[in-house]
């Protein structure tokens, strides 16, 4: 597997600034980026511009995310010990993303309705969609 790039685990770090991506990971992966969030500020304290950069993403700014990303692409680059801690942080992450296995079904029947029907086995909604087909011969 590739190394997760700056960007990546950027914003693996963030991402419970930004609300509603964190559904998709579990508890344990939810950790886990505290714990990747607060290596970096480690990393990156001292620099001021760095410390702005960081606090305004924390506050969910996506122009200052960019920001970070730079500053920890070159904390990567200088050190490389660092650089492996962290995108093992973020692989970690990563393998605790929750799989959508929601399940989209459409039945359709002659001559009238097709309905699109999707459950959400997290929270227990169900979305619904029809599209009513109107067939016309011309020959009758």
């Amino acid at each position: 597997m590739e190394p997760f790039t700056a960007g990546a685990i950027a914003t693996l770090a963030f991402t419970k600034a930004f609300e509603k991506a964190i559904e998709k990971f579990t508890e344990a992966a939810l950790a886990k980026m505290d714990e990747l969030r607060k290596k970096i500020w480690e990393k990156l304290r001292g620099n001021p511009n760095a410390e702005q950069a960081l606090t305004a993403a924390e506050g969910g700014n996506k122009a200052e995310l960019e920001k970070v990303v730079g500053y920890l692409q070159y904390a990567m680059l200088e050190d490389k010990q660092f650089a492996s801690q962290v995108q093992a942080l973020a692989q970690e992450i990563n393998a605790g993303k929750l799989q959508d296995n929601n399940g989209m079904t459409q039945n359709n029947y002659d001559n009238s309705t097709g309905y699109q029907n999707r459950v959400d086995s997290k929270n227990g909604t169900t979305n619904i969609g029809g599209n009513h087909y109107h067939y016309h011969n011309s020959n009758t």
